[in-house]
């Protein structure tokens, strides 16, 4: 939504993902002349990671390899230089969207609790990332005029 507006510089990171592109992100945000929103996946004790809360920069790579998050950068400034502001830093995902999900405590609950209701919610999970990220793609390969 920030996005639309077109003034604000807008990130999704991911530190365990890609430390680069979080750094970048921290530092165009705050050279941008105006408002900056970083949004940043940060597991807590909560999700019941099954690996544990020292594997948090595992989880973090495990959301983004799996698209269950994705990484990009809007930067205004982009577009008076001629250039696409929205950059899609995410790769295609190459793990199983599900596993990701059963590595934590908050969906395997649902799963257990409501087997057919999960499921179900676990499909349209998947198909929403899925649709989220192909919008993302257009985004970045859209040319500027």
């Amino acid at each position: 939504m920030a996005m639309s507006y077109g003034y604000v510089y807008v990130a999704q990171v991911g530190l365990g993902a890609n430390q680069n592109q979080f750094l970048k992100a921290i530092q165009e945000a705050e050279k941008y002349n105006g408002p900056s929103l970083i949004i940043a996946y940060s597991p807590c004790v909560n999700h019941g990671i099954r690996k544990g809360m020292g594997k948090a920069q595992e989880n973090i790579k495990d959301a983004v390899e799996s698209g269950y998050w994705h990484l990009y950068r809007y930067n205004p400034e982009l577009k008076e230089e001629g250039k696409n502001p929205f950059v899609l830093d995410s790769k295609e995902p190459t793990k199983s969207f599900k596993d990701f999900l059963m590595g934590q405590v908050r969906y395997t609950s649902l799963l257990q609790e409501f087997p057919e209701i999960g499921e179900k919610l676990f499909e349209e999970a998947e198909k929403s990332a899925k649709e989220r990220y192909q919008t993302y793609k257009n985004l970045a390969d859209k040319q500027v005029l």
